[in-house]
């Protein structure tokens, strides 16, 4: 599926630089390279590590780890789908995918571990999870609206539409880099936990360690796609308004 939109994406581009002479969509070509490695990185070595048995499945070792901070009122459950793994802070359920929930892998406790990272940030009321927490809904209307309203703006000719698109774009870019240091801090406090709580000897965690900064590398690519992309929006918009 990941090949799939890949190929899809490069076919638009080709056609967008080549055929539509649309030449600004050379700056996001970086970004698309970030964003294919950093996913292509991540599967790999998520599948590398998940042949490395340990000695808990996700579920233990996150209950564990939860139950070590001092923290009962999360509930860890499953959720079907592969790393679709995460913590909603609204319901305090911690849901663990099929391929971390009854897995004894190094890989399943790593993903095991950082969400619990996100159930401590929340306990600890971490601001930058806080932050996002409540950036979210603007956010999440933003990354909807933005393409419209440029769309929009193009077709009938409005430039404060293309203006409102950008701005809401740029929302969008502002939640994915609050992101980054709630992602960070999740598999920073994940590391401690299964180094002292999970007792994971040095070759398993040297292996979880991998997993998290594969996972987090997938967050940086995105923001710098994002980043890019805001640019381009920019140039496009700076270029109608000297016509």
């Amino acid at each position: 599926m990941f090949m799939f939109v890949m190929l899809l994406n490069l076919v638009f581009l080709f056609l967008g630089i080549f055929v539509f002479k649309d030449y600004t969509l050379y700056l996001i070509i970086p970004g698309m390279i970030a964003v294919g490695w950093a996913q292509l990185n991540i599967q790999w070595t998520f599948n590398r590590w998940s042949k490395e048995e340990t000695s808990m499945t996700g579920k233990q070792m996150a209950e564990l780890i939860l139950n070590n901070n001092g923290i009962d009122n999360v509930i860890v459950e499953h959720v079907s789908g592969q790393m679709t793994d995460h913590y909603d802070p609204r319901s305090k359920v911690l849901r663990l995918s099929d391929s971390t929930y009854n897995e004894t892998s190094v890989a399943a406790v790593a993903i095991a571990a950082h969400e619990v990272g996100h159930a401590i940030q929340d306990n600890r009321s971490y601001a930058p999870l806080v932050a996002r927490n409540s950036f979210a809904p603007i956010a999440g209307f933003a990354s909807n609206a933005w393409s419209w309203l440029i769309l929009a703006g193009f077709f009938f000719g409005f430039p404060y539409l293309l203006q409102i698109g950008i701005i809401c774009y740029g929302v969008f870019f502002l939640f994915a880099v609050i992101t980054l240091p709630v992602e960070f801090d999740a598999s920073a406090r994940a590391m401690v936990s299964l180094e002292h709580d999970g007792a994971l000897p040095s070759h398993e965690l040297q292996g979880a360690k991998k997993v998290l900064d594969a996972a987090a590398m997938t967050y940086v690519a995105g923001a710098i796609m994002t980043l890019l992309q805001l640019l381009r929006l920019l140039m496009i918009f700076n270029g109608r308004s000297n016509d």
